[in-house]
């Protein structure tokens, strides 16, 4: 049997199961050989579901029917343990399009936080391409791996978690003009701008994940200022659902508005100067007030407490050793297979 879970197919011991039951409540499990999930609407065995094609609908002991799916890795990344705020699927998408995140591409994130944006990541270069996460704090970085050693079953070849600063780790990580992608979702991604400079292959894209519009300001003014990008191209992504039942078809009353902003820029070749870009004039100038605003505490720096995060950790590392003994229960069951 493989050592992932499988994405399509019949369902397999060791594969991740979305199950939506009664008043539409969600749970997900990861199937294992005498699982079972106990509920105060009775007991589903797990047994019911191995072999079932993907979108089956399931009774459990006291009648009830769940409808089974695999979970999307954008349901994955909504319900995963988190140490540190997620990329939400709208901003990832926007991302991989926006940076141009291609299969075999060599890409270099940081930080990592939770590992949501690392998955999409993931997925989108294939094996053939080289993922390199930097995360400053050890923590964060733990619940990053388990949360992607969850989804995968395993921790990917073609992925490389660094715990520090990328000003300091990157030039030894890689040679210089060597990376294709850099994505910067950080408080403060000037810091990193001329690392990245000194990384990126000569029409390289890097892109930053920023939260607040004096951050905006700030990086935007930064890369300008190095002479080694493109005009930077700044946007925000909202995401408005619809209500369709009938002839009732109206917005939905709330939405995912504002998250996040995103700034990209694509590393000029050595010596070259763009075109100047005319432009009208304004205040643009900025002083040391200015400067005052884009401190950390200013842009929204937010601490998260050591026990609440050491509980996230555990979680997160919890979710990954179920999936360990799964597929390690799995393998022993059927040794020669090769499904």
């Amino acid at each position: 049997m493989s050592e992932t879970p499988h994405l399509s197919g019949p369902f397999r011991v060791g594969d991740r199961v979305q199950l939506t039951g009664p008043k539409g409540r969600m749970h997900t499990i990861t199937l294992r050989e005498e699982g079972e999930l106990h509920t105060h609407n009775g007991v589903l065995k797990h047994s019911l579901l191995v072999g079932e094609p993907d979108g089956s609908v399931v009774t459990n002991s006291s009648g009830h029917d769940y409808l089974a799916v695999r979970p999307l890795l954008r349901d994955f990344v909504m319900s995963m343990p988190r140490g540190a705020a997620i990329v939400y699927p709208k901003d990832a998408a926007q991302i991989l399009a926006q940076a141009d995140i291609f299969p075999g591409a060599t890409v270099v994130e940081a930080g990592v936080g939770s590992g949501a944006l690392s998955l999409w990541l993931l997925r989108a270069i294939g094996p053939a391409g080289r993922l390199l996460s930097f995360e400053r704090r050890e923590e964060f970085a733990e619940v990053a791996r388990a949360n992607v050693e969850t989804f995968h079953g395993e921790l990917p070849a073609t992925w490389e978690v660094v715990v520090g600063d990328l000003v300091e780790s990157l030039p030894d990580a890689v040679a210089p003009a060597s990376v294709d992608r850099i994505v910067l979702d950080m408080l403060a991604p000037w810091e990193c701008i001329d690392a990245a400079a000194d990384a990126l292959t000569p029409g390289g894209v890097v892109l930053c994940y920023i939260a607040t519009a004096t951050q905006l300001s700030r990086v935007a003014e930064y890369i300008r200022a190095t002479g080694l990008f493109t005009e930077p191209d700044a946007s925000e992504t909202m995401v408005r659902g619809w209500h369709v039942e009938g002839l009732a078809v109206r917005p939905d009353h709330r939405m995912v508005a504002h998250t996040g902003f995103l700034i990209t820029a694509r590393r000029l070749a050595p010596g070259a100067i763009p075109p100047e870009v005319k432009r009208r004039a304004s205040k643009s100038s900025y002083g040391d007030e200015d400067v005052e605003l884009w401190t950390p505490g200013a842009v929204g720096d937010r601490q998260i407490t050591d026990k609440n995060l050491r509980k996230r950790v555990r979680e997160a590392q919890k979710s990954a050793e179920g999936v360990r003994q799964s597929v390690a229960g799995a393998s022993s069951e059927d040794p020669g297979s090769t499904a």
